[in-house]
């Protein structure tokens, strides 16, 4: 398991499909995220078979849970490029009465601390929406810098909005653990 302050990131679980349907298709949930369509169970569970798949060395996907062993949601790196040693990081905290808590934000400093001092990655990476303003404080406090952004990339909420792209490397994290 890869410990936080406040959370404890574990590996996906086939019990933790019935959590994850509660925020799936909730559109507030989901609104800063990629999805954009409803999600059935059974493609829920198909997405949770791939995750559970442990030869997959591009794709690692974990469960946040606080240190209660409440799930919170979910976290992963993604496109792990093993000779650039770099990966995009998702996360969702689909639990909305943990918003602004600070548990997004352990867990995102948690898994880099894993990205950056287990598996030796040199750079990580995300995409956030504009209108995500609660996220990209929370990436700037864990040291994540704008690097661009893809100029009205997303429809959402009757018009086009920015996908920013922000970055940290593993020299910046040093500076702020």
């Amino acid at each position: 398991m890869i410990e936080g302050k406040k959370v404890r990131i574990r590996a996906v679980e086939t019990t933790d499909l019935d959590e994850i349907m509660k925020w799936v298709n909730d559109p507030e949930v989901i609104d800063n995220l990629l999805m954009r369509y409803p999600v059935s169970r059974h493609l829920e569970e198909k997405w949770l078979e791939k995750a559970l798949d442990t030869s997959d060395m591009r794709n690692k996907a974990f469960s946040i849970e606080t240190k209660d062993g409440v799930y919170l949601g979910g976290i992963g790196l993604h496109k792990i490029n093993w000779e650039n040693r770099s990966a995009e990081v998702g996360i969702v905290i689909g639990k909305k009465e943990y918003w602004g808590k600070g548990y997004g934000t352990d867990a995102m400093l948690a898994i880099l601390e894993f990205a950056f001092n287990h598996m030796n990655l040199h750079r990580v990476y995300l995409e956030v929406y504009d209108f995500n303003v609660r996220g990209i404080k929370s990436y700037e406090k864990c040291g994540f810098k704008k690097e661009g952004a893809l100029r009205d990339d997303r429809y959402s909420r009757g018009k086009y909005h920015d996908t920013i792209i922000m970055g940290i490397l593993k020299e910046e994290y040093e500076k702020i653990r």
